[in-house]
């Protein structure tokens, strides 16, 4: 006999789902050392213990805000108010049984455009670069989340 799991994991929008969710909660991860490199070579520091790092004594000057590590924060909080809803909604969706070539378009223009998101935060590149990929992510969470709903709702 087969396990549920075991079963509902042979299903290649699972897979396909767990595959991009994966990567994109590696991408959002990776942020939190992108603003640790930043704040070591801009010499930037958030709490005075940190400044240990750089001084062996206590300076209170490199206790400040950077634009560039700024910016890298910024970015990394985006990741955190779209990732998390695309992976909680993104599971229902798969859960659905969804057409393979329709999630994988879903799943794929969202990591893309959060890959692209992160390169035109960080890069700085003109808008509406970073705002047109922030739509991208946003539309496609909106339209699986339709799709959830539209295939359970009970109210």
């Amino acid at each position: 006999m087969i396990s549920p799991l075991k079963s509902m994991m042979d299903s290649q929008v699972l897979q396909s789902f767990a595959t991009y969710a994966t990567i994109v909660v590696l991408k959002m991860m990776l942020m939190s050392p992108l603003t640790s490199y930043f704040r070591l070579t801009r010499k930037v520091f958030a709490n005075l213990e940190d400044t240990k790092f750089v001084s062996s004594a206590e300076d209170k000057k490199l206790v400040r805000t950077d634009p560039d590590v700024e910016r890298v924060r910024r970015c990394h909080q985006n990741d955190l108010e779209n990732v998390i809803p695309f992976v909680v909604v993104g599971l229902l969706y798969a859960l659905t049984e969804p057409e393979l070539s329709t999630a994988l378009l879903h799943f794929r223009l969202f990591a893309g455009s959060r890959i692209f998101h992160t390169i035109a935060y960080v890069g700085a590149l003109p808008q509406p670069s970073r705002g047109l990929s922030w739509i991208v992510g946003m539309l496609v969470t909106f339209s699986m989340a339709y799709r959830v709903l539209s295939t359970v709702l009970l109210l």
